[in-house]
């Protein structure tokens, strides 16, 4: 099987020489671009397999470009590079569509974990179920724990990897309270700087998506002053 391929969006030269580095000695393949503009152009010939895309960059910006390749692609993986004040543009990257987000200064490792946890999924969705045990089912919700996907009666609908990981939390334990702090540590292990914003951006996309397929999804509540419960 042909290796991985990452393209890396960045306007810094010396980001994108540590990080190309440090992803193909893990075996990816690795373009870079130092802007939206080329990166798109690049693009439009054939999409990566995941890309790593910061937000402030000249030509286009990184919520331009993340909206061009959700009008592409739905599933393709996107991990925002930002910086620790850029909270704003975080949230709205997650309300574009990006898979996750990591603040500068970030840990070379960490980037390479949440890479590799996003091609597990990837790998897993195009493999057959090995067991069933993995499931997790409440109700009308399914929650394929191995591969990372969800189904609303019958109907996969589409999480990003952290939406997954916030919704399972919730799902594991229906009618428990869970409050942001926990939501944010069973998403974000590692990221001292993701606020409380991000996860009410996260419950807010979820709904959404539910919604759509069904007008009457009610079971994310929010508990005013502590958190939020998946009604039992």
């Amino acid at each position: 099987m042909a290796p991985y391929s990452i393209a890396l969006v960045d306007d810094e030269a010396g980001l994108r020489e540590t990080v190309t580095y440090a992803l193909e000695k893990e075996g990816y393949r690795v373009s870079s671009y130092a802007d939206g503009l080329s990166a798109w152009q690049a693009f439009e010939g054939s999409l990566p397999d995941l890309v790593v895309l910061d937000i402030l960059m000249p030509r286009m910006d990184g919520l331009e470009l993340c909206r061009r390749l959700r009008g592409l692609s739905q599933a393709l993986p996107i991990i925002f590079l930002t910086s620790k004040d850029e909270e704003l543009d975080r949230v709205l990257g997650l309300e574009l569509g990006a898979d996750d987000y990591l603040c500068k200064p970030f840990s070379i490792r960490e980037l390479v974990a949440r890479v590799r946890v996003l091609f597990r999924r990837l790998a897993l969705e195009r493999q057959p179920p090995e067991t069933e045990e993995k499931l997790l089912e409440i109700g009308p919700l399914s929650l394929d724990q191995q591969r990372y996907t969800a189904r609303w009666r019958g109907e996969a609908v589409q999480l990003t990897v952290t939406e997954f990981l916030v919704l399972q939390a919730l799902a594991r334990r229906p009618g428990h309270v869970k409050s942001r702090a926990q939501l944010m540590e069973d998403a974000y292990p590692n990221d001292i700087y993701v606020s409380e914003r991000t996860i009410d951006s996260h419950i807010k996309r979820m709904r959404r998506k539910f919604g759509e397929q069904d007008e009457q999804f009610d079971a994310i509540e929010t508990v005013y002053g502590l958190g939020y419960r998946y009604r039992e």
